[in-house]
């Protein structure tokens, strides 16, 4: 009998490409357990359509993937709530299509809800009733409801005003302390990247692989502001790694 891997995620010799076009070829990565892997890259190099894949939301055009966890949980772009249904249903969600019974998924969704702190008396309010804020702990909630050991976010705070997307930053780093959960973070923030995880990945400005990878001093939550923030700058001045990630390509599809 074979034992369980020693990491959460890895990825092999990742391919894909849309009507001819290739957006990523050979592409290898690991996520260790219980690690928070921050992925970043100039737009258009296959950021998302590396998660997408990753997540088993769609399938690569070549290239093996051994997932090592238990379950996923996903946040997107976007809170994709369903408009018909409460917030409380829309964390629940998850739990009905699984068969799980009413008061079951009812008790475990309101404990979702706490854990990102979303306030217990909005729980029966509709999407169109709730903030941008508000609508996007319903879904880090609904990800979360399923006990996930492993979670991809697929840039998902990038509407959001500063203020409200370190909230939200410090949201996923309390609850990825809280659970032990790895996490695969695509985003175009290299702040956002340096607070919430323990390493960043780099993807080629073209999607040929993961051009290089740097791992952070100290514990998401425990570094400093101003360590942060001189860490970035050294980033992008010193490092020629970072020197494409706010490149923009808008022929390809990400």
């Amino acid at each position: 009998m074979s034992s369980a891997p020693d990491f959460a995620l890895a990825l092999s010799g990742i391919g894909h490409s849309y009507f001819g076009r290739t957006v990523l070829d050979e592409v290898d990565l690991v996520v260790g357990r219980g690690e928070v892997v921050a992925l970043v890259g100039p737009s258009g190099c296959g950021k998302s359509t590396l998660v997408h894949i990753a997540a088993d939301v769609m399938e690569p055009r070549r290239g093996r993937i051994v997932r090592g966890y238990r379950r996923h949980g996903m946040v997107f772009q976007s809170p994709r709530l369903l408009p018909w249904a409460t917030a409380l249903d829309n964390i629940a969600y998850p739990l009905r299509i699984t068969g799980v019974g009413r008061a079951e998924r009812a008790r475990r969704a309101r404990e979702a809800a706490a854990r990102v702190a979303f306030d217990a008396a909005d729980l029966g309010k509709y999407p169109v009733e709730l903030s941008g804020g508000m609508q996007q702990r319903v879904a880090i909630a609904r990800a979360l409801v399923v006990d996930p050991d492993f979670v991809f976010f697929d840039e998902p705070f990038t509407a959001l005003d500063a203020a409200l997307k370190r909230r939200m930053q410090d949201l996923v780093i309390d609850a990825s302390r809280a659970a032990h959960f790895a996490a695969l973070f695509v985003t175009h923030d290299l702040v956002e990247a340096a607070r919430i995880a323990h390493r960043i990945l780099v993807l080629d400005v073209a999607g040929r692989g993961v051009a290089g990878a740097r791992r952070l001093a100290g514990e998401p939550g425990e570094r400093e502001e101003r360590a942060v923030f001189d860490e970035v700058q050294a980033f992008l001045k010193d490092d020629p790694l970072f020197r494409h990630i706010h490149d923009v390509d808008e022929r390809k599809v990400a």
